[in-house]
């Protein structure tokens, strides 16, 4: 087969789907000697991809994400590169790319939680937002010979609301990255970043599903009904919604309590994993649910939502605690604040079910998909 793959997502400035494109392309060279790819890039990443398999070959497909060039111009340059099956890691389909292709579907949350907060947009513009993208994923999974989808529960969902046929879709899970030392001087860094009690730590985006205003109300219960003396690090680039959180944070008077150390490069990321007290996830909607995963991997007891796929992905290894109720919410972090036999039976079970996701896993079942799609 002649496989084209969409990694226009490819590496950090995709996030968390740039890290899903990165891996499965990496894993895919390792495995798979036999069939040729083609890794479409745009300039910003080009030189952040370097084949290291012969089968694998680079082509320049600069068109930005959701623009009226994707939806042009993409079909044309796919169609000069002769695939015989192509992947796009994200809804994002050009609605006239004809050929044979995969979709991965990660999560339905403009679907699920759509709120006015999410955007800076009129109501307007947002509505039609909202119908552009529904139909933009209905035409790319209806077409789609085969949907790949990271859990379970968003497997439902899209049944539920596209109607798709359900052995259409595979499942296939993400990884963490592992464990890694902290080299660079944890005293430094947290002087720098004025953590200088216990914490709490949260790393990933500020948006309103994730449910930040909540953990901010409960963090306040926790220094004043249960007298707690910690902090809250923050953890993400600054932007629109991170600005927001830190005037939510004033007007609770939690200034000096509550840290922002903005977007932190992987030497003081390791010292805030290692010197953190717990890992809290109240993300009211998620797909997989990846930062848990992580943090488990850098030996943290974690504290989640009970939410949509996550105790599908974490099973009994976090505590849990309804990310609705508030009350619940503190409960939950102060019982295994207090409890040092809890925390460390978290971070042992932490351990062991993070080596249960493997990016070469999800490359062998990726590679499975293509083999059934061009069949």
């Amino acid at each position: 087969m002649r496989i084209g793959v969409d990694a226009r997502f490819f590496g950090p400035l995709g996030k968390g789907l740039g890290r899903y494109t990165q891996k499965l392309i990496e894993n895919l060279e390792k495995i798979d000697r036999k069939n040729d790819y083609v890794v479409f890039l745009r300039k910003e990443n080009w030189d952040l991809y370097q084949p290291k398999n012969p089968h694998f070959q680079k082509v320049l497909a600069d068109y930005p994400w959701y623009s009226v060039t994707e939806q042009v111009a993409m079909p044309y340059k796919i169609s000069q590169s002769k695939v015989d099956l192509m992947h796009f890691p994200h809804f994002n389909v050009p609605i006239f790319y004809g050929s044979k292709f995969i979709v991965t579907i990660h999560d339905l949350i403009l679907l699920q939680f759509p709120t006015l907060k999410a955007t800076t947009l009129s109501r307007p513009m947002y509505t039609i937002k909202q119908a552009g993208y529904k139909f933009v994923i209905r035409q790319a999974v209806r077409r789609a010979k085969k949907v790949i989808t990271v859990s379970k529960y968003t497997k439902k969902e899209l049944v539920r609301y596209f109607g798709i046929p359900s052995e259409k879709i595979v499942v296939t899970y993400e990884a963490c990255n592992g464990s890694q030392q902290a080299k660079a001087s944890s005293h430094k860094i947290l002087k720098r970043f004025k953590i200088t009690k216990p914490y709490l730590l949260y790393i990933g985006n500020a948006y309103p599903h994730k449910n930040l205003e909540g953990l901010l109300r409960a963090f306040k219960k926790l220094l004043k009904e249960y007298k707690l003396n910690l902090q809250l690090v923050l953890v993400g680039k600054e932007d629109y919604f991170f600005k927001r959180l830190k005037e939510e944070a004033k007007k609770l008077n939690l200034k000096s309590q509550v840290i922002f150390p903005g977007f932190v490069s992987d030497g003081e990321l390791q010292v805030l994993y290692k010197n953190a007290l717990l890992y809290v996830f109240p993300s009211f909607c998620e797909g997989f649910g990846l930062p848990p995963l992580e943090a488990q991997a850098q030996g943290l007891p974690v504290v989640s939502s009970n939410s949509s796929s996550l105790p599908e992905i974490l099973e009994d290894t976090v505590e849990y605690f309804n990310p609705h109720s508030i009350d619940e919410m503190t409960k939950v972090i102060a019982k295994v604040t207090k409890d040092k036999n809890l925390q460390n039976k978290l971070k042992e079970k932490g351990f062991e079910h993070v080596k249960k996701f493997s990016w070469e896993k999800c490359a062998w079942e990726t590679l499975e998909v293509y083999n059934k799609a061009i069949e």
